[in-house]
């Protein structure tokens, strides 16, 4: 009878075997190198080698000076950043109008999700799932004409209210607290149905065993919901949750931009639309790169954050 030999007796393997092993790894996986090559070519055409410009955050930077020529400032930019009350309130917007965004894109697909599950006629769940996805595969190019177009002061959505309730016209992209309101409204409109995916793919990898258990104990369909679908999506809900704190700086620049203007700015104005605005309008290039690098900075550290928590409360891992 052959035996296998005992792990204190084998031989350790000898470097020769490690290149060996190594060298076949490789040439197996050579094919999907070569695939992955392009990207991580364009990747680092587009986004390493431009990372060379954050010195302008650091210059009073003159494009006809260059790099080399333009006066060194240091943090004078950051500086001025934190200590003007209009720069910080654009802060303040972007957190506000981004929290938003995040719950309610968070609680409004989950809703879904549910209420979508329940559904036993799979023709009209097939349609209402279409339905849903569509909006999110229109730029805000188009969905930005249309709500201009249905909330000005003689839209459609101003003409139902005066006929229904006999109130005065709503300025609705003219007032900076309805404006809030809207771009985190249609935002969730626009989202929900594209991310109520990851939470109908999750209800389908429940057991079906543990529903058959709770009716036999005589749980109705609300009784099941709360005590075997909603624990069971904790762990995704904290996943999708604490990825999403990466992006607590990013309220949406081609929604805003396509719905702003002045008579918003103090509400309405984020990080990504201020940079555009005094960049490349104002021509401030130094400052607004200083605004941009804080903005990357702390988001980099707010990505790094919320992997470290998925991974603690969810055991979620890239790899």
């Amino acid at each position: 009878m052959n035996r296998s030999t005992p792990p204190s007796t084998r031989k350790p393997s000898s470097p020769t075997g490690l290149r060996q092993r190594r060298r076949g790894n490789w040439r197996r996986t050579i094919a999907l190198d070569g695939m992955v090559l392009p990207a991580l070519i364009l990747t680092i055409i587009f986004a390493y080698i431009p990372m060379v410009g954050i010195v302008i955050a650091f210059q009073d930077f003159k494009p006809w000076l260059g790099f080399g020529q333009s006066n060194w400032v240091g943090l004078d930019h950051f500086q001025y950043l934190f200590s003007t009350p209009e720069n910080l309130q654009v802060v303040w917007n972007t957190l506000i109008i981004a929290s938003m965004k995040l719950v309610g894109g968070l609680i409004a697909p989950l809703v879904f999700a549910l209420l979508l599950n329940e559904i036993r006629l799979s023709a009209f769940k097939r349609s209402v799932q279409t339905l849903v996805y569509l909006p999110h595969f229109l730029s805000w190019v188009i969905l930005g004409g249309i709500l201009l177009d249905m909330l000005s002061m003689k839209g459609l959505v101003n003409q139902v209210l005066v006929a229904l309730f006999n109130i005065d016209p709503i300025f609705f992209l003219g007032d900076g607290n309805w404006f809030r309101f809207v771009v985190v409204v249609s935002d969730i409109w626009k989202e929900f149905g594209f991310g109520a995916i990851i939470f109908l793919a999750s209800l389908a990898g429940i057991n079906p065993a543990l529903y058959e258990a709770a009716e036999v104990d005589g749980a109705g369909r609300w009784q099941q919901t709360l005590a075997i679908t909603i624990p069971s999506l904790i762990p995704i809900m904290i996943v999708v949750g604490t990825l999403s704190l990466g992006n607590i700086l990013n309220a949406g620049f081609d929604q805003i931009f396509n719905l702003y203007n002045g008579l918003v700015y103090d509400k309405g104005d984020i990080i990504d639309t201020f940079v555009y605005r005094v960049g490349l309008v104002d021509g401030q290039f130094g400052f607004s790169a200083a605004v941009g690098l804080f903005k990357s900075v702390v988001g980099f550290v707010l990505i790094v954050a919320a992997y470290r928590m998925a991974y603690k409360f969810a055991n979620y891992r890239i790899f």
